[in-house]
């Protein structure tokens, strides 16, 4: 078939959560034999140079690349609009020119949009079945945000989040199939009610990159991995080194905690000068840094989709202690094959488990990376996607 791939982020190089995500669709659906147009943005020179390595996982490409500041100011003139600001700032009238054009010199068997950010550009086409992979709902992070932030910025993520979950709604009776990255959120999906036909499929993990060495640790030594610019990531950080560590320190004076992640801002930076805690910033390999922990923490109180720094710590073989809602996001059990919190009293009750007992450690080791290669390696991933295009261009065809 040909197809059309339209993203909000160019899928390539795969060097963060979503473009993980889409720069495998696309991979696997060339591989698969079909014809791949993708379309997308850049932001820079820099990006603009790195993105020609998709040239040998797809057919053909074609981009546009903005300006970061006239994007943002595309952001702010959405405020007193119906138009949430994400959307303007994930579009460009120069790619969707490019891609009007591209939809009237070829033609196209299937569309596949990845983040709802990017279906504004197709979703005028009727005449081409479609299939719009949410990945996350991302209003529900931003409506998350504003119980979290201070007046007047609460405000503004409510604005936005309640603009954009109109949006998905509106976007949803538009395409025959909708897909996220979890069960969870198709839940959210399907309480919309707009009709669309709803399916998940899991992220992967490439388990061959992401394995375990030879078992080496520093003990109590605990690790976290994401970037830092993010704020989930941000705020969880924070929260540990104030609530938790003090409690563990206290049994274990020789407690270390390793913030491993790109971008990290001054709140951030500040949690480096308390006992035992490092803040790397950007490094070559977070592999090195995951391996040496003898516990991985991801303590998010704001988590919507697939939760990759868990899924990447399971794969190592490094037992990893999570929020209760950012567990919601990867397909393992909680007790058996990684460990959950809420509170800073359970969290470091489920540090000390591991801590403690050699054989607790192994068990949830070996149990996480076993989970891991069975539910969430890519061939499984991409063999649901197969079957959601399928049942996508059978329900087309006979509706026509």
């Amino acid at each position: 078939m040909n197809i059309l791939f339209v993203s909000h982020r160019f899928p390539f190089p795969p060097t963060r959560g979503d473009k993980i995500r889409s720069f495998n669709m696309v991979r696997h659906l060339h591989e698969s034999g079909h014809k791949v147009t993708v379309a997308s943005l850049v932001r820079s020179e820099e990006e603009e140079r790195e993105i020609q390595g998709i040239k040998d996982h797809c057919h053909e490409f074609i981009y546009s690349r903005i300006n970061e500041v006239w994007q943002k100011i595309r952001m702010v003139g959405c405020l007193l609009t119906r138009t949430p600001s994400s959307m303007g700032y994930f579009y460009s009238r120069d790619l969707q020119a490019k891609i009007n054009r591209k939809l009237a010199e070829k033609k196209f068997d299937l569309i596949v949009v990845f983040s709802s950010s990017a279906a504004q550009y197709v979703e005028q086409v009727k005449d081409i079945p479609k299939i719009l992979d949410y990945c996350d709902m991302d209003s529900q992070k931003w409506l998350a945000y504003a119980g979290f932030k201070k007046w007047p910025f609460n405000w503004g993520y409510w604005l936005e989040g309640t603009k954009l979950e109109a949006e998905e709604k509106r976007l949803a009776r538009k395409f025959d199939v909708g897909v996220c990255a979890t069960d969870f959120e198709v839940e959210t999906l399907d309480s919309y009610n707009a009709g669309i036909t709803s399916a998940f499929f899991p992220n992967g993990v490439d388990s061959d990159f992401f394995k375990p060495t030879d078992g080496s640790f520093q003990k109590h030594n605990i690790s976290f991995v994401g970037r830092m610019d993010y704020y989930p990531n941000e705020a969880c950080v924070i929260s540990f080194c104030q609530k938790v560590l003090p409690t563990l320190r206290e049994k274990y004076p020789d407690v270390t905690f390793t913030v491993v992640g790109a971008e990290p801002p001054a709140s951030v930076q500040a949690m480096g000068e308390l006992p035992g805690v490092t803040v790397t910033g950007t490094v070559d390999d977070v592999r090195t840094y995951v391996r040496n922990s003898e516990v991985v923490v991801a303590p998010l109180e704001i988590a919507r989709g697939t939760q990759n720094k868990i899924l990447e710590g399971m794969a190592l073989g490094v037992p990893v202690v999570s929020s209760r809602l950012a567990a919601r996001g990867v397909d393992a059990v909680v007790g058996e094959h990684i460990l959950a919190a809420s509170t800073p009293e359970e969290y470091a009750a489920c540090v000390s488990r591991i801590f403690d007992s050699a054989e607790e450690r192994e068990k949830f080791a070996r149990a996480g990376r076993e989970r891991v290669l069975s539910h969430h390696n890519w061939t499984r991933a991409m063999g649901l996607f197969d079957d959601i295009i399928d049942g996508c261009m059978i329900r087309r065809a006979i509706g026509d």
